[in-house]
Order: C-alpha cells, then structure tokens, then sequence
C-alpha cells in the first residue's frame, strides 16, 4: 500500500455537508490516506493508545487539526471506555482526556474527535442551536446508551432532537461480525425485537450482528434524523484499520482513525 503523506482526504457525509451550508459547522470521517506512520501502522493513524512512535501520532493528530484550519491543541478527544459517559468540551478543558466516549460542544473553534477501528463513529450536529457531537459506540456504548447520551447532553446546551442529524461512518458490517450464542441471548432478553439484528453464521451456533443497523435504529428512536455510509472497516484494509481484521491475522496491534465535526470560529476564520 503506498501512503499519501500529503493530506488527509476524509470521507464525508451528504446529510452534514447540507446542514454545514445553514450553519458553519465542518466534519469528516477521516481514512488511512494523509498520514506519516509506517509498517503496521502506515497512514493516519491517530491512536495515543497504540504502540505506533508517539511522534508520528501526534504529527497524524496535528494533520487532523490543519484539515479543519485550527491549530493542534484544538482538538478534543477523550480516553474510551466502551461506556456511556459524555464530556461536555470546552476551551477551558480542551486538554483533558477523561473515561468517556462521546463529547458534545457548543464552542466554536474546538475539533470533536472520537477514534475507532470497527466501532461506530457518530457525527452529530443541531445547525440551528449551534451544537455539535461526536460518540464512540462499539456493541456496549450503543447497548448501554451512549448515543442518547449525547443526544441529552447536546439538549443541556441548547439542541432540539427534531433538529438534529446524526450520521454513522464507517465501522464493521454484518457480514464481518460474528459473534457467540451468548451475545445473542445478552441483546434479545434486553428485547426480543432484537432478534431482527442477527442472523445465522457459517460457524455453528454463532451469527452475524448487524451494529450499524443497530445503531441507527437506536438513533431514529431517539426522534434524530439519521444516516449511515456504507464503508465497512474490516472488508477494506487500503482505507481503514480494524481490530476484528488485526486480532484474525494474530497482529499485535493496529492502527485507530478519527472522526470528526467542529464549528468554525466566524465566517471569516479558518477555512475548511
């Protein structure tokens, strides 16, 4: 795989590119391309967590601020835990990394950015209240509830659920996740109606869970306008890492990419 070690070139959502015209508000679900990282590595590779050379991260990281036209320290990410925890960023604690996974501002010029390598990457964003947000929801935030977390949070300042949209990026698809019968049985005693998320595997008493349908389902129940892209994390290994793709080939680690949403400053600042 050759990297362009130019700039990142992030896949972006039709729905937030219409809303961004109301509003200044700019985001992108940023892919391998751009980066400086090498070997198991090599592109955009933003994981603080991964054994990557710190440097290397941090240059991919600052590479994510530039896109959006904002310096390196404006951009906010939190330390994940699979919970439904949501930080509420500010200028004042731009610099904290607390346990959570979703963050939710609204103060223009700061960069909301969630890192995943299968798991679901939500953009939010209200143009009208001025609100934005960004969750990490894996099988466990999106059971447990981070998405309307951050829905609620977003509310807290301001946003309005019939105004919001909310997109899903690239994470893994159905077809690549399989999962075991006590998996299953954890989703359809929370619901029964859960069972229409799964289907048989090739491999005896396993199946195939369908998080992204999962997710956006979640999202829309929340009363948001929803939508997801297409791109699966684990089938494409030129665009994106994977952990599911990495933990099959025995791998000892993997890269994260970072999605990400901000509100620009003025009309006259930073170009995106």
């Amino acid at each position: 795989m050759t990297v362009d070690r130019s700039a990142p070139q992030p896949v972006r959502s039709a729905l937030l590119d219409e809303i961004s015209s109301q509003q200044q508000i700019a985001h992108g679900f940023f892919n391998r391309t751009g980066g400086v990282s090498r070997g198991l590595y090599r592109g955009l590779n933003v994981g603080l967590g991964s054994s990557d050379d710190r440097a290397d991260v941090i240059e991919n990281r600052a590479r994510v601020s530039r896109w959006f036209g904002l310096a390196p320290d404006r951009l906010v990410t939190v330390h994940q835990v699979h919970s439904p925890r949501v930080q509420i960023a500010t200028a004042e604690n731009r610099d904290e990394r607390p346990q959570a996974d979703a963050l939710v501002t609204n103060t223009p010029g700061l960069v909301l950015g969630v890192l995943t390598a299968d798991c679901g990457p939500i953009l939010f964003a209200d143009p009208q209240a001025g609100v934005i947000g960004a969750a990490h929801a894996g099988w466990r935030g999106a059971f447990d509830g981070v998405l309307e977390s951050t829905l609620e949070a977003m509310q807290g300042l301001g946003a309005r659920p019939q105004d919001t949209v909310a997109v899903l990026g690239p994470s893994i698809s159905q077809p690549n996740y399989e999962v075991g019968p006590e998996f299953v049985d954890r989703f359809v005693e929370a619901d029964p109606a859960h069972q229409g998320y799964f289907v048989p595997s090739p491999k005896p008493g396993h199946a195939l869970f369908d998080l992204r349908q999962f997710t956006v389902d979640r999202l829309r129940n929340a009363g948001v306008r929803a939508e997801m892209l297409s791109d699966c994390t684990y089938a494409d290994e030129e665009a994106w890492y994977s952990y599911r793709r990495s933990t099959h080939r025995k791998e000892p680690d993997y890269g994260r990419q970072i999605s990400a949403i901000a509100i620009k400053e003025d009309a006259h600042g930073p170009a995106f």
